[in-house]
């Protein structure tokens, strides 16, 4: 039991030193199958998603008084735009002391001047940053992969997510998560056309996946969700006394809720993030010449 337990834990991404706890005794064992088991009655909202289309000047001080740990905000949409929303918005979570992420809004164009042109959004505003109020885990990255009514270039297939995402771990080293919402989620990525290969590498990542009326379950090819976006612009069809629709100074935000608690949270994000300072990606026109997926 020991061994297919650590070995649960390493695919959940659990840190060796929670493991050893977990390890030591058969309570701990027990009190840890909460954890795995497809509740979310010990989680608590912890992270905000934004994007341009928030219009209102956010109160970050405030969101971490009630308990956000993180906010990830669009930096780039198409076609090859950067949110205009997303440098202010970065200084102001990380003066409140929040951890930052970045999202690409995916489209059908190609992927590979996609992940380039959000390292190169992500990379710049990291620069500006101060560097006292930058955490040391760096940026969190995500592919926002989804039915895209938004902009155009039509919708993104899943070989070209797939070319996105090892694009960015090329350039990074590593993997960033992939959100989507549960019906686009099992209706794309288990399709024929999705070969084994491609499955391994989205499983690399972690997934974000939304869901206004109940908690994910369809979730492959991923074993489970890391992050459950509740709520966007007041729409949610939960219980309000447990899944809130507001923080601080937005009445419509988009939460999220996290498989653990927010020490977990950070940890996470520490293990899961991107520094920029650590190594400047290369600019676009460096890049070697990739066909059109």
């Amino acid at each position: 039991m020991k061994t297919a337990l650590a070995k649960t834990l390493r695919l959940l991404d659990i840190s060796p030193a929670i493991l050893r706890i977990v390890m030591k005794s058969s309570i701990s064992r027990a009190a840890f199958l909460l954890f795995l088991a497809p509740t979310c009655a010990l989680a608590a909202t912890s992270v905000v998603n934004m994007s341009h289309y928030d219009l209102m000047r956010p109160d970050f001080a405030a969101m971490r008084r009630e308990g956000i740990v993180g906010v990830i905000h669009e930096a780039s949409y198409p076609p090859f735009t950067r949110d205009p929303k997303y440098l202010d918005r970065q200084m102001g979570a990380l003066q409140a002391g929040l951890l930052w992420g970045a999202y690409h809004y995916g489209n059908g164009s190609d992927p590979i001047r996609q992940a380039d042109h959000f390292l190169g959004v992500v990379s710049n505003a990291w620069m500006q940053a101060n560097p006292v109020t930058r955490p040391s885990a760096g940026v969190l990255l995500v592919l926002d992969f989804e039915k895209n009514g938004h902009y155009p270039g039509g919708n993104m297939r899943a070989d070209q997510a797939v070319a996105f995402i090892e694009r960015i771990h090329q350039r990074t080293g590593v993997y960033p998560g992939v959100y989507s919402g549960e019906y686009h989620l099992a209706q794309v990525l288990n399709s024929a056309r999705v070969t084994p290969v491609q499955r391994k590498t989205l499983t690399n990542c972690w997934l974000w996946v939304a869901n206004y009326s109940k908690e994910p379950r369809a979730t492959a090819p991923w074993s489970y969700w890391a992050l459950w976006q509740y709520t966007g612009d007041g729409k949610c069809r939960l219980p309000r006394s447990a899944y809130p629709i507001r923080t601080a100074n937005m009445p419509k935000a988009e939460l999220n809720i996290f498989r653990g608690s927010r020490s977990d949270l950070a940890d996470f994000w520490q293990r899961r993030a991107w520094d920029p300072a650590g190594g400047k990606p290369r600019r676009e026109s460096e890049r070697p010449l990739t066909a059109e997926l």
